[in-house]
């Protein structure tokens, strides 16, 4: 193997950066990142020839929907992020900041229930940029579910905002069907008919909204659709499932400001090295909950 030029303290730093070494060379894996996945024409291309030009020629695609080039040697870093600027592209998504927001695609599937698309971009723009240079305990990831399919496991995340719709039963428009419809299309079972009237156990119902406009004599028209926030889970070598704060938020603008909460909490709270599940179990969940709900001062 040839020795080794590029000091760990180079590497250290192209690594803020967004730029990380691939082992046992002084080439490294440019992490670019997206907004939520989605790139223009005009960017996908730049980063393909960005990966031929100064790579290896290959693109992979991260679970935090970034990608990353290899193989670009030390000395052609800075012209690897000129080039990608030119269709307003950065490298990023490393150390203890707030990391790039992984989103589904929940407002074009079929059982999306809120703007994942909107939420998200706002996200971005919000946390993602506008905290990149604060500086928290740990890494601090954030990800955003239209339905409760939780496909991009938002409760695996330090925060996670989930779509949520539940059904508002009146039982008097219930018609008594043989066959009904909102038991047929239940996922849980939470729908059951019980003495020719539909029931439904809301601590079986996890809130996927499709049986709302199911009901031919509109039963559950008066549902309405809502946020869920879940805080302090974690994935990887510790798993922790995060939980859900005692609200289901009606506002795209409450649940950002919630989210802004939780950081600057975080940023306070934390110490060093620690993630926010720790930071809450240490001080308690039922204390932070009612310091992220309560509403702001007049």
């Amino acid at each position: 193997m040839a020795s080794l030029k590029v000091t760990l303290e180079e590497e250290k730093r192209v690594k803020g950066l967004g730029f990380l070494r691939n082992r046992g060379t002084d080439n490294f894996s440019a992490r670019v990142i997206t907004v939520n996945g989605k790139l223009t024409p005009q960017q996908a291309r730049c980063i393909a020839e960005a990966a031929e030009k100064f790579g290896d020629g290959n693109i992979l695609f991260t679970t935090r929907l970034s990608v990353e080039c290899p193989g670009i040697p030390y000395d052609k870093i800075e012209d690897f992020r000129a080039f990608i600027a030119k269709e307003g592209l950065q490298i990023g998504g490393t150390g203890p900041k707030v990391r790039p927001i992984v989103a589904c695609k929940g407002s074009t599937c079929n059982y999306g229930l809120i703007d994942v698309s909107s939420l998200s971009e706002e996200m971005h723009r919000r946390f993602y940029e506008g905290y990149r240079e604060v500086k928290l305990p740990h890494k601090f990831k954030i990800a955003v579910g239209g339905c409760p399919n939780n496909c991009v496991k938002p409760d695996l995340n330090d925060v996670g905002v989930m779509g949520s719709k539940e059904p508002n039963l009146n039982k008097e428009l219930c018609k008594s069907c043989k066959k009904c419809a909102v038991v047929e299309v239940c996922p849980t079972n939470a729908a059951q008919v019980v003495d020719g009237i539909v029931h439904i156990d809301y601590n079986t119902c996890i809130r996927c909204g499709r049986c709302v406009s199911k009901c031919h004599f509109d039963a559950l028209r008066d549902s309405q659709v809502g946020y869920k926030i879940c805080v302090g889970g974690t994935w990887g070598k510790n798993v922790n499932r995060g939980k859900a704060l005692n609200r289901v938020f009606k506002e795209q603008d409450e649940v950002l400001d919630t989210i802004e909460k939780v950081i600057l909490f975080y940023k306070d709270q934390g110490i060093a090295g620690e993630r926010l599940a720790n930071t809450i179990d240490r001080l308690g969940f039922e204390s932070f909950e009612e310091e992220m709900l309560k509403a702001p001062a007049l």
